[in-house]
């Protein structure tokens, strides 16, 4: 894979927690709301945001069209004094989709599931779920937006995108990606090659 230079700045927010993330259970592409620790985080975020850069008003706002995610961005720009519903939305930043097992927790997938388990652990990059995708198909449906971002573009999306975005920009490989921790209400900051997060 050909490493991707995103051009300026990329803040990039994981919606909050909702109470599927708490369970344990794959969401995917299903449309599960915040719970109230997971607004808590999208305030945290806005805060984090505001004291990484001062410029926050004039940056680029791009969300992922997700009810989970959404409502983090509006949360985060009413807590910085901007427009709460005033961003882009791109339906290719929806998360991973886990197809079939949506709904469902790791060990109940292991359980019910167990030689497709064993699969996806040999291969997380590159294994499709029934029904679902593959992260090297997320890798592929978010380049192009990565590509056409705005120099400082501050972005709320899942999981699965800011692994497919850590893999994208060369910052780890696609094994380490498929598995790296992906925090909620902290602020991934990228630039060039590199993905702090703040």
């Amino acid at each position: 894979m050909t490493a991707l230079t995103i051009p300026g700045r990329l803040f990039l927010v994981r919606h909050g927690e909702t109470d599927w993330n708490r369970e344990g259970r794959l969401q995917g592409g299903k449309d599960i709301p915040l719970n109230a620790l997971g607004r808590m985080q999208a305030e945290e975020a806005a805060r984090r945001l505001k004291a990484l850069t001062p410029d926050y008003a004039t940056v680029d706002y791009l969300c992922s069209p997700m009810e989970r995610a959404r409502e983090t961005m509006t949360i985060l720009r009413r807590e910085l004094d901007l427009p709460p519903q005033e961003f882009r939305i791109d339906e290719r930043l929806r998360e991973l989709t886990f197809g079939d097992w949506e709904g469902f927790t790791w060990r109940e997938v292991r359980k019910n599931e167990r030689e497709l388990a064993q699969a996806r652990e040999r291969d997380k990059w590159g294994f499709v779920p029934p029904g679902g995708e593959s992260y090297r198909m997320l890798a592929e449906r978010i380049r192009p937006v990565l590509e056409t971002l705005a120099p400082d573009t501050v972005m709320v999306s899942h999981g699965g995108v800011a692994r497919a975005v850590l893999a994208l920009i060369g910052a780890v490989g696609t094994v380490d990606a498929a598995r790296v921790e992906i925090w909620q209400g902290k602020i991934l900051v990228v630039e060039g090659d590199k993905a702090t997060w703040m």
